[in-house]
């Protein structure tokens, strides 16, 4: 076991979502946060990211830091995704190494498994066949995070692990329609169409293909359990193991809400793999459970919104 307490601990990207979402699950621990303000380190410079470790020089890291988006972001931008993210992990991976660092987690996303794997995916799927074409650049840059960190457990020794959590909701998530996932994306909308009394709202997509979907709160919880209990060559699926159509997600967003109106579909829009659910039986094993329902943690998201949408 990791144990945490006395330990300095940096979050890296600790203004996204599931950054945030760590900070906040570490803040009564018995450990010093460290952070890296983006207006003074650029992850994506290696100099900037050896600086920084050098300097400050933490116990653990906690890779959290990435370019994200939904299909219309992946799909538009394949360059940035791809650079960004291995520019990011390569460089905090390497210089944790250097620095000494005792422990490092890095947050991958479950579209590193192949489009047509059997489902419920198990962490032995990767790289088993084809990706998603819609997000295959930000899903290479991920299974190089993960085979970065087994390379340097094998080569040096160094305890870095993986965890590969499922799609992600909650406070602080993107709710912009261009580059958003898709609750967060469906949520405004949901509430656009309620609050200008719309007889129907547009979902992109045929809402047959299948997601699972984790509160980030659930995933920050899961990470610590990780970084403390964990220490093994292979990533872990972070997951509920239960999963949705996209017709159900949506039909329970309404209901949170509170629209009436009726749902239509874009079809010719795409709908990404057809179904995308992470086998949790290992993380089970290790003794790790999420606690959030999938329409308690709308209720809390759509709440969060409404205090947040102005800012």
């Amino acid at each position: 076991m990791f144990a945490l307490a006395g330990k300095r601990i940096w979050v890296a990207g600790h203004n996204g979502m599931v950054g945030r979402a760590v900070m906040r699950a570490l803040e009564s621990r018995d450990c010093t946060l460290l952070t890296a303000p983006r207006s003074t380190t650029d992850l994506t410079r290696q100099a900037d990211v050896e600086d920084w470790l050098a300097t400050h020089k933490p116990d653990a890291v906690i890779v959290c830091a990435a370019r994200v988006g939904g299909i219309l972001a992946n799909d538009s931008y394949p360059a940035d995704f791809i650079y960004d993210n291995l520019m990011i992990e390569a460089n905090i991976i390497h210089a944790a190494f250097k620095t000494g660092v005792e422990k490092l987690l890095f947050l991958g996303s479950s579209c590193i498994y192949p489009k047509n794997a059997a489902q419920p995916m198990t962490e032995a799927a990767l790289l088993t066949g084809a990706l998603e074409a819609t997000n295959e650049w930000h899903a290479i840059a991920k299974i190089a995070g993960i085979k970065l960190c087994q390379a340097y457990r094998k080569q040096h020794g160094a305890d870095f692990i993986s965890a590969m959590p499922t799609n992600l909701y909650g406070p602080f998530d993107n709710f912009d329609l261009q580059s958003s996932h898709v609750i967060p994306a469906l949520m405004r909308k949901c509430h656009e169409a309620k609050t200008a009394a719309q007889a129907d709202m547009e979902v992109w997509g045929s809402g047959k293909v299948m997601r699972e979907f984790l509160h980030v709160d659930d995933c920050a919880a899961g990470i610590v359990y990780l970084l403390e209990n964990y220490s093994d060559m292979e990533h872990v699926n972070l997951g509920t193991g239960e999963d949705v159509t996209i017709i159900e997600l949506a039909e329970t967003i309404k209901a949170v809400i509170g629209f009436d109106g009726a749902l239509t579909f874009d079809a010719s829009k795409p709908d990404g793999t057809p179904r995308k659910l992470l086998d949790v039986s290992k993380i089970h094993a290790l003794g790790w459970q999420h606690k959030n329902s999938l329409k308690d943690g709308l209720a809390q998201t759509y709440q969060w919104y409404l205090e947040n949408r102005s800012k």
